[in-house]
């Protein structure tokens, strides 16, 4: 009996310890799974059933290198990424990149917004759907700006739970496991089209511009938060340190790929067997599965839209005015008060504003999310070239420069997102 207790002490003891090394790479991994991504995931499950199963596991190692490298850089410099960007390339490719990326980030948020509203309207019909959009962004902007940053980064941490809502409703739709697990080891292309643009939405959702930046500059502030003198960071790195930040980075980035398989299983095994092949947004998805997947599945699925836009929303604005920010020399970071940041505080608040009116002013929120993906294709390979050259070199990282295999891998998801983001736009013509 005693070492039964002895037993659980540890394995108790062992679990706290794992949950607090876990942090940054959580919440980027989590806030991966936004709005516009269920839609993409869930499309994809309606539309071809378990054949992109596949790519749940395939983009795994990708997105997970590229995120230690990004949060590798973070840790040992102690500059965000375009900070490190501005410090060794010419100023007017950082601008261009961060000019792309607020454009794209826009959209995104625009987009989630609205999805988050139609969401809520599943459950709570007799809200407006103006109100909801006002409600939501009121509250990510208020709790960005007015709540310390340890506060903030608990919320962002708790609510990565909401993710579980997707795996709920995938084990309440009753699928024949044996049959999705044969079709997730078997990678299927039929090199139509819309599969090709499919495939390249889902490269472009997983491996996103956005998550470079905030993660790099998270690190920062989990660092700065701790009151450690960024001049002398790289000095007092230690391998323990880089080997929490691992498991954090491939934690956040599992959990992220995991939910993504349990939405194109869930819709793959009610919506595509039962000749539901078109899905617009991620509300169409929760709704769609009412009649197959029952009450608790629809239930969760709606709940989960918004929980995730609650979290990626914070994100998407976040990572812009890090970019920015650190392109144009302001104060910056959640760390700091508003009247400290003023112009870091006011991107967020331009972001979001900027988001709540284009669901008003007649854009098309599919439309704009094609083009927000079509612009992350382009971008996300010129910014992944400096990522890797940044990560890898010496001068830049010490001894704690990212290892050979790990840079291979870099320009390998290199490779792999240009020609992603050719094939989008290919695909649009």
């Amino acid at each position: 009996m005693d070492n039964l207790r002895k037993e659980a002490v540890a394995a108790e003891k062992a679990l706290e310890e794992y949950w607090g090394t876990l942090g940054p790479g959580l919440t980027t991994g989590a806030s991966d799974d936004d709005p516009s991504g269920i839609a993409t995931y869930s499309q994809a499950g309606a539309q071809y059933g378990f054949g992109l199963l596949w790519l749940s596991w395939a983009t795994f190692p990708l997105m997970a290198v590229v995120q230690e490298m990004c949060a590798r850089i973070g840790v040992v410099t102690g500059r965000g990424l375009a900070a490190n960007i501005r410090h060794k390339y010419p100023r007017w490719t950082l601008y261009l990149i961060t000019s792309i990326l607020f454009i794209a980030n826009t959209f995104n948020i625009g987009a989630d917004l609205g999805a988050m509203a139609k969401g809520a309207q599943l459950i709570v019909p007799q809200i407006g759907f103006v109100w909801l959009i006002l409600g939501f962004a009121i509250s990510s902007v208020v709790l960005q700006v007015f709540t310390t940053y340890k506060q903030y980064a608990k919320y962002l941490k708790y609510l990565a739970f909401v993710l579980l809502a997707y795996i709920f409703s995938a084990l309440a739709s009753g699928l024949d496991w044996p049959t999705v697990l044969k079709n997730a080891a078997l990678p299927q292309i039929s090199f139509n089209k819309d599969q090709i643009f499919l495939i390249c939405a889902i490269l472009g959702t997983t491996i996103s511009p956005y998550l470079f930046f905030w993660q790099t500059s998270q690190e920062v502030e989990e660092r700065s938060g701790k009151g450690e003198d960024e001049t002398k960071w790289r000095r007092h790195v230690t391998a323990k340190e880089l080997k929490n930040m691992r498991a954090d980075v491939w934690s956040g980035m599992f959990f992220s790929n995991l939910v993504m398989f349990f939405i194109i299983a869930a819709c793959a095994g009610t919506l595509f067997l039962n000749g539901t092949t078109t899905i617009t947004t991620a509300a169409d998805a929760a709704l769609a599965l009412k009649p197959f997947a029952g009450n608790f599945a629809f239930t969760v699925f709606a709940i989960g839209i918004i929980g995730t836009g609650m979290l990626a929303i914070p994100v998407l604005a976040g990572s812009t005015s890090y970019a920015l920010s650190e392109s144009f020399g302001w104060k910056h970071g959640l760390n700091r008060k508003l009247k400290e940041a003023r112009a870091f505080y006011g991107v967020i608040m331009l972001s979001v504003a900027i988001g709540i009116g284009l669901n008003f002013i007649g854009i098309d929120p599919i439309k704009a999310l094609i083009w927000s993906a079509v612009a992350n294709a382009i971008i996300a390979p010129i910014i992944l070239v400096f990522i890797v050259r940044i990560a890898g070199s010496e001068k830049a990282m010490g001894e704690h420069r990212s290892s050979k295999k790990a840079v291979f891998i870099g320009w390998l998801t290199i490779i792999l997102m240009a020609l992603a983001g050719i094939a989008a736009i290919i695909s649009l013509f």
